[in-house]
C-alpha cells in the first residue's frame, strides 16, 4: 500500500489540478462584481440523507485558495447527516470563497454518496470477519478522493494503483503461460527489482486454487464469480493457508452471503463507479 506521504502528495496534485481546470487565469464572474476587500460567510448546506465525506478535504482547498479562510467545523467527516444539516461555515474573502465553491462541492458530493453506498456493505457485513474493499474501478485522476471516501465510510481500501501491489489476474495469467509460471516471473521479478510487495492471484475455478496453492509466498487469493457453493468449497481447500477475497458482480443483496461463505474480504468496483452524489449546496450567510 502507498505511504501516507504519498497519499497526501495525490491529495495535493488533485486540489492544484482541479484550481488550474476550474479558475484558470481567473474567477471573472467574482471579479467583475465583487470588491476585492469584501468579506462574507457560507455554509455548507446539506440537501439529501446520507453519511457525510469530504470536510478535511474541503478545508485543504479554502487553505490552498485563501489561507486566510476560516472554517468553523459542525458536522465530521463519516458523520450521519440529513436534509438541513449544516456541515460547516467558511469566513474571509467573498472572492476566495467563490473560487473555492466549486471544487469543495464537486468533491463533497461524490465523496459522500461513496462513503454513504460503503457503509451500506459495511452494515451488511456486521458480525463477520468479512470487510469490504475498493477497486482501481475510480474517476481518472481523483483516485485518492474516492479511496478516503471509501475509508471515511467505514471500508478498506485494496492496492491504490500498478505499483504498489502485485496482482495476476486472468490476462497475466494466460499471457504468462499459466498460473505457476505467471507466480514464478513475479518472485524472480521482484527479488531482481529487490521489491517487497504482495502478491494475488486470480483463481476462476477450483482446480486453479488447486495450483496456486502448490506455490509459496501468495498473499490473497481472488476468486472471481463464484457462486455461493463453489464459494463454500474454496474457502474449505484453501483452509488459512492465505487470505480470501471474492469479487465480481457481488453486490448489497449477496454480499452477506459471500461472507457468510467465510471469505476474508469482497471487493466491489461499484463502491466508487456506480454512485449518485449527495445533493449539497454552499449558500451565503
Amino acid at each position: 500500500m502507498i505511504s501516507q506521504a504519498q497519499f497526501d502528495k495525490e491529495i495535493e496534485i488533485i486540489i492544484a489540478n482541479s484550481v488550474r481546470e476550474d479558475v484558470g487565469e481567473g474567477d471573472h464572474s467574482s471579479l467583475a462584481c465583487i470588491p476585492a476587500n469584501a468579506k462574507g460567510r457560507a455554509k455548507l448546506l446539506v440537501k439529501d440523507n446520507g453519511l457525510i465525506a469530504g470536510v478535511e478535504f474541503a478545508k485543504q482547498v479554502f487553505q490552498y485558495i485563501d489561507k486566510d479562510l476560516k472554517v468553523e467545523t459542525v458536522i465530521e467527516d463519516g458523520s450521519v447527516v440529513k436534509k438541513r444539516d449544516i456541515v460547516f461555515y467558511v469566513e474571509g474573502s467573498s472572492q476566495s470563497i467563490l473560487k473555492a465553491e466549486r471544487l469543495v462541492l464537486n468533491a463533497m458530493q461524490r465523496m459522500s454518496a461513496i462513503a454513504t453506498k460503503t457503509n451500506e456493505f459495511v452494515k451488511k457485513l456486521e458480525g463477520t470477519k468479512t470487510k469490504i474493499l475498493d477497486t482501481r474501478k475510480t474517476t481518472p485522476g481523483i483516485r485518492a478522493l474516492e479511496k478516503w471516501a471509501v475509508k471515511i465510510g467505514g471500508g478498506e481500501n485494496h492496492r491504490f494503483a500498478l505499483y504498489d501491489m502485485i496482482m495476476l489476474k486472468d490476462n497475466h495469467i494466460d499471457f504468462a503461460g499459466g498460473i505457476t509460471q505467471a507466480i514464478n516471473k513475479t518472485k524472480i521479478y521482484l527479488q531482481e527489482k529487490n521489491l517487497d510487495l504482495e502478491i494475488i492471484v486470480e483463481a476462476r475455478d477450483l482446480d486453479e486454487i488447486k495450483e496456486i496453492l502448490e506455490s509459496e509466498g501468495v498473499y490473497r487469493i481472488l476468486i472471481d464469480n463464484f457462486n455461493y457453493d463453489d464459494t463454500r468449497k474454496a474457502v474449505e481447500l484453501i483452509n488459512n493457508k492465505c487470505l480470501i477475497e471474492s469479487s465480481g458482480g457481488i453486490n448489497l443483496e449477496s454480499v452477506r452471503k459471500y461472507a457468510d461463505c467465510g471469505v476474508d474480504f469482497v471487493s466491489s468496483g461499484a463502491l466508487t463507479h456506480s454512485v449518485y452524489n449527495m445533493d449539497l449546496s454552499l449558500k451565503a450567510v
